[in-house]
């Protein structure tokens, strides 16, 4: 796999474009002299992570004939400095998922432990450097 960055303005606006040929949007904040034209990095990560398991979750939910009306993920994550950098990665981080429609809630339990555990890359990335944990409610 491989991905492109190309710098759109003389600050930090970059176009992102992968396999897909979508464009994703990069930027920094004003306090920094970005122009807030695109998603920052970190908040990249965490969309990563909820647009993996949110594939695996609707894919494992469809094979058990659950009806989705609507759906959302919410992907909150705490960050830590390390001592003596400027880095704060990602120490806790939780996915809930709110869904509504004819969901029988112990499939959607399963479907959620098995993208978590079985089936999502992102969250096998990110779980030696962050406790992922999940939530979920069904409206």
């Amino acid at each position: 796999m491989q991905i492109e960055l190309n710098r759109v303005d003389d600050a930090f606006h970059l176009v992102g474009k992968g396999t897909s040929g979508v464009e994703c949007h990069i930027d920094a904040g004003e306090n920094i002299g970005g122009n807030n034209a695109g998603n920052r990095p970190m908040e990249l990560l965490l969309m990563a992570l909820g647009g993996c398991t949110s594939i695996d979750v609707i894919l494992v939910l469809k094979k058990q004939k659950q009806t989705i009306e609507d759906y959302k993920v919410i992907v909150s994550g705490e960050r830590e400095k390390i001592e003596g950098t400027e880095m704060t990665p990602f120490r806790k981080i939780n996915v809930h998922f709110q869904l509504k429609g004819e969901i029988d809630p112990k499939k959607l339990e399963r479907a959620i432990k098995l993208s978590m555990e079985k089936y999502c890359s992102a969250t096998a990335q990110l779980q030696d450097s962050a406790e992922i944990t999940h939530t979920f409610e069904i409206i």
